[in-house]
């Protein structure tokens, strides 16, 4: 089959990077959730798969605005290892957020990426991102760029340890919004360092610590997960900052932070 469509609620997702991920545009795919779920957006989205080599997509996606936004990316997979380049029309007039870092934008706006991966001894990615808005009347408008570098490589101990490390860089500022006034220039350093390992066919570990370089704060997670045929079990610890301790963007946090600070949780997930 050379063409793909999908109508409804379903998962855009695309972009090497794990965790720090600049074209997190449509998902919230995390691989620190056990569940492995993500928000959807409805949408209707072709592929098309000319050869082995190439693939395009297109997006039209309703969200909930009195426009439709819409989106191309193309790829390509070859010896020089797998590249990305997508486009994005964001037509709502609100502010939104865009993504899971502190980036708003006044309303409509373009998203343009260039990503890329390479497998070989070790394995190496690159994603990069702008977001901008031209809005003639203000004189001032949106501006973000992220960049994310990553690589990963499994140590021969035991059954294998997998270690994967990734930083990103945000610059940008948002444009004349007096909503947005507690939002000024921004230039954030992320850093992140995950490591999992198999335990025997039915046990997994996995431990990720992340750094905000610009606030010194850490943020360390540690799971054991259990899978069997039906059903999974997963203990997490979580040791983070408290939600008082982000000055910056309090207003604008969105809710997945609300968890912030030292948590125990206990996951059961079944099958079916």
């Amino acid at each position: 089959e050379k063409l793909e469509a999908r109508l409804g609620l379903q998962k855009i997702a695309f972009g090497p990077a794990q965790i720090l991920r600049p074209t997190s545009w449509f998902d919230t795919i995390d691989p620190r959730d056990p569940t492995g779920q993500t928000e959807g957006v409805e949408a209707f989205r072709l592929k098309f798969f000319p050869n082995n080599l190439l693939s395009f997509w297109t997006w039209v996606i309703n969200n909930n605005s009195d426009a439709l936004s819409y989106g191309i990316r193309s790829e390509y997979s070859g010896n020089s290892g797998e590249w990305g380049l997508t486009f994005h029309k964001e037509k709502i007039e609100s502010i939104n957020q865009v993504g899971l870092f502190p980036i708003f934008m006044s309303g409509s706006h373009s998203r343009v990426a260039l990503d890329y991966r390479y497998d070989g001894v070790i394995g190496f990615w690159f994603e990069g991102a702008s977001f901008f808005s031209s809005n003639y009347s203000s004189s001032k408008n949106d501006l973000y760029n992220l960049v994310t570098l990553g690589a990963d490589y499994t140590l021969p101990i035991y059954n294998g340890v997998l270690i994967m490390a990734e930083s990103m860089q945000i610059n940008g500022s948002p444009g004349d919004n007096f909503h947005l006034d507690s939002i000024k220039n921004i230039n954030e350093t992320y850093s992140v360092l995950m490591a999992s390992m198999p335990i025997g066919l039915l046990h997994q570990v996995m431990a990720v610590a992340q750094l905000d370089w610009k606030k010194s704060q850490s943020y360390y997670y540690l799971r054991w997960g259990i899978t069997y045929d039906r059903f999974s079990l997963n203990l997490s610890l979580s040791a983070n900052p408290k939600i008082s301790d982000h000055e910056l963007y309090q207003e604008h946090l969105p809710t997945s932070l609300s968890g912030f600070g030292n948590l125990l949780h206990f996951t059961i997930i079944y099958n079916h």
